[in-house]
């Protein structure tokens, strides 16, 4: 729930109320029974530091640069190929 903080116009009197949001504005000052309006402050919520959106999109550096042309392996080279007997090796 919010706090919310309110000001006599009458004594000056300053006040906090933790209320929903749909309770009703606290109207009466409980000093003097004078009006109380509500004050409105600067957000709470500083995001400081250089870059804070930056280094969630920053790219990984040893990522293949796709503009970069890439070295081709020739057709000639056989494929290595795996055989029963490693594989069954592994149990």
């Amino acid at each position: 729930m919010p706090t919310y903080q309110y000001r006599c116009t009458e004594c000056g009197h300053d006040l906090e109320a933790v209320q929903k949001f749909t309770d009703d504005p606290l109207t009466e000052c409980p000093e003097c029974h004078g009006q109380l309006r509500k004050v409105y402050n600067a957000v709470g919520v500083v995001f400081k530091g250089a870059g804070f959106y930056k280094t969630d999109s920053r790219k990984d550096t040893t990522a293949i640069d796709s503009s970069k042309p890439t070295k081709e392996i020739p057709a000639s080279t056989p494929a290595k190929e795996v055989t029963s007997s490693s594989a069954s090796t592994d149990k």
